[in-house]
C-alpha cells in the first residue's frame, strides 16, 4: 500500500482513508482506516455488533467514550472497543484529531455499524457528564 493507493472518502462524521481491506490489499481479517474528525465534530455513539475495534490517536486529541466512560486520548494513546460495545469519538477541541481505526474480523457480517446516538441514554450521556457538546 502506497500513498497513491489510499481510497479517501468524506463521511458525515470524518474524512476516512481506507488503508486495509479485502479489495485494497487482500486482507482476510483486518480493516484499517485513518480518520480525521474536524474540530468541533464527532462520530457519535454507535456500535459494531460483529467487530471489535482499536482506536489509536495519531495527532490531536479525542474525547473517547466506551459505553458510559470516557477518556481524553492524545497522540500515542488508544482505546479498545469490545464487540458490540457502544462508543463514540468526539472532538470538542480547537484542532482536528486524526486516528487509526483497526477493526476485526473483516467479514463480520451485517449490520457492521448501528447508530444509537438518538437513543436513550446516549442522547444525554455527555450532558450529564458536563462534557462540551459537539455536532
Amino acid at each position: 500500500m502506497q500513498a497513491d493507493d489510499v481510497k479517501t472518502e468524506k463521511d458525515p462524521w470524518a474524512t476516512v482513508e481506507w488503508l486495509s481491506n479485502k479489495k485494497l490489499v487482500g486482507a482476510e481479517e483486518l480493516l484499517l482506516v485513518r480518520a480525521t474528525i474536524d474540530a468541533g465534530k464527532s462520530h457519535p455513539f454507535h456500535r459494531h455488533p460483529t467487530r471489535e475495534e482499536i482506536i489509536y490517536v495519531i495527532s490531536g486529541q479525542a474525547e473517547q467514550w466506551v459505553e458510559n466512560e470516557y477518556r481524553i486520548l492524545k497522540a500515542g494513546e488508544m482505546a479498545l472497543i469490545p464487540q458490540n460495545a457502544v462508543h463514540g469519538t468526539y472532538n470538542p477541541f480547537d484542532e482536528d484529531v486524526t486516528f487509526l481505526a483497526i477493526l476485526s474480523p473483516l467479514n463480520g457480517g451485517e449490520p457492521n455499524i448501528v447508530d444509537v446516538s438518538t437513543e436513550s441514554p446516549w442522547t444525554t450521556l455527555r450532558e450529564t457528564q458536563n462534557r462540551p457538546q459537539v455536532q
